[in-house]
């Protein structure tokens, strides 16, 4: 009797212990995260590079010797970090990949300091969590981790920590690092963000496989008056016409299509929901517009998933509380899908502002990359893990609907992967957003895959 009690809580508990790395581990793991969220490195206030010095101490310490640890940046503010773990040499090295910059945050915006790491209620708060310094703390973590066992890889290991994926422009660290120091990341393939595990209602649904994404292009709408004072108001007022342009464009929606990386995802996606949307998911694969219609509106991801969106994110104006406007300008951000063109999107703007008076330009550089062949080693290997620690869950290769420094890597030849086994609920993924968070259980069972898919993609034959 007793045996049958308790069989069934033993039993979870040896479960439990599989998907968990060992405790020691996990202990690293959560201080190099605590430590990553502490070092504030916002795109603007911030700094990256205190982040990668303590990195380096940290590997030093192991054993690694300095000729294999690099610190460096465009600025000395936004410096980078790679190590090399050193293989057999039979294979091309893989490259770990994660950006240690965040999106700034207030205090006042968050319900508690987002600078702080705080565990609360099976979270873990901070700005970063999940963006990107989760993946950033388990690649150093599971690094030490093999060196310390005597693992013997067929492969260099390279970890790149890098600065300014938020904001690209000229410190971004991989693409300074191709540009100045090529060598010390060229790779076979690439491992990063950019697809993480979903879950509805607490139940994992699916682990996703990044293997392209849309392109970021920000406009610039602006208006220019010769103002004058306010007491003669009149209707040519710059606030005004930039006002209207953005509401036009909010009420404005790109058509609904799919590709080939998106019809396989949704078509997947469609065998593990159930009724209506199950079926509306299977039709998405096969092309209907009603069917797309009603996807993009039961999901905000579904429907960055199924066109290219464009928002206001950013507003400036005026010079004076007692003057008419000489200057009105808002940034609009645009995520692309892969086979829409710069000019595409910027006529379709024009179109629809239709106000000669707002003036719409492309800010910055553009890069657009290639997809990435669906390598059948990380897909087995992604398969494989993902059914050992949460058996039933599919692997789904997914186009992802923000950005990643993974264009780059794609632009320059070197394929490249979002993969983390970190999952989050479907409706409440908080990057870029108020009390970002990780889930506790869920950070140290990705800590568990991707310790394992990197030692399987490392050995010849796994």
């Amino acid at each position: 009797m007793f045996r049958l009690l308790f069989l069934p809580s033993l039993l979870s508990a040896c479960l439990l212990g599989q998907t968990m790395p060992p405790e020691a581990e996990r202990q690293l793991a959560r201080e190099i995260y605590k430590e990553l969220i502490e070092i504030k490195s916002g795109f603007t206030s911030g700094s990256t590079t205190p982040i990668a010095e303590a990195m380096a101490a940290r590997l030093k310490a192991a054993g690694f010797p300095a000729s294999d640890i690099f610190v460096g940046g465009a600025i000395p503010k936004k410096a980078n970090l790679v190590v090399r773990y050193h293989g057999t040499g039979r294979q091309k090295p893989i490259l770990l990949l994660a950006h240690t910059d965040v999106v700034e945050a207030r205090r006042e915006d968050w319900n508690m300091d987002p600078f702080q790491f705080i565990e609360k209620d099976g979270y873990f708060y901070g700005r970063g969590t999940g963006d990107d310094k989760a993946q950033a703390a388990v690649w150093i973590a599971n690094l030490l981790r093999y060196k310390r066992e005597g693992f013997k890889p067929d492969r260099d290991i390279i970890v790149a920590l890098t600065a300014d994926e938020e904001g690209g422009g000229p410190y971004n660290g991989v693409k300074w690092l191709l540009q100045n120091h090529r060598q010390l990341i060229d790779a076979e393939f690439c491992l990063n963000e950019g697809g993480w595990g979903e879950a509805v209602g607490g139940k994992k649904v699916t682990n996703n496989l990044q293997v392209s994404e849309k392109y970021v292009i920000n406009f610039r709408f602006e208006v220019r008056n010769k103002g004058g004072h306010s007491s003669m108001p009149v209707a040519d007022n710059a606030i005004y016409h930039l006002a209207g342009a953005l509401d036009r464009v909010s009420k404005f929606a790109f058509p609904l299509k799919t590709n080939e990386v998106t019809k396989a995802y949704f078509a997947e996606l469609a065998k593990g929901e159930k009724g209506a949307v199950g079926s509306d998911l299977a039709k998405v694969a096969e092309g209907s517009q009603d069917a797309m219609q009603r996807i993009a509106a039961a999901s905000p991801a579904w429907n960055a998933t199924l066109r290219t969106t464009c928002v206001a994110t950013q507003l400036e104006g005026g010079h004076a509380s007692n003057a008419l406007p000489q200057l009105a300008a808002a940034t609009v951000n645009c995520r692309v899908l892969p086979d829409e063109s710069v000019d595409s999107v910027q006529s379709a703007l024009q179109k629809i502002v239709a106000d000669d008076q707002v003036s719409i330009k492309v800010m910055g550089e553009v890069t657009k990359s290639p997809a990435s062949p669906l390598r059948p080693d990380v897909l087995k290997a992604a398969k494989r893990f993902t059914d050992t620690l949460w058996p039933g869950v599919p692997v789904i290769p997914i186009m992802v609907m923000g950005g990643t420094d993974g264009m780059y890597l794609r632009a320059a030849g070197t394929p490249t992967y979002g993969i983390q086994g970190f999952f989050m609920d479907r409706d409440d993924i908080r990057f870029h957003g108020r009390d970002e968070r990780m889930g506790v259980k869920e950070f140290y069972e990705g800590q568990t895959f991707l310790y394992e898919l990197v030692k399987a993609l490392s050995k010849a034959g796994d």
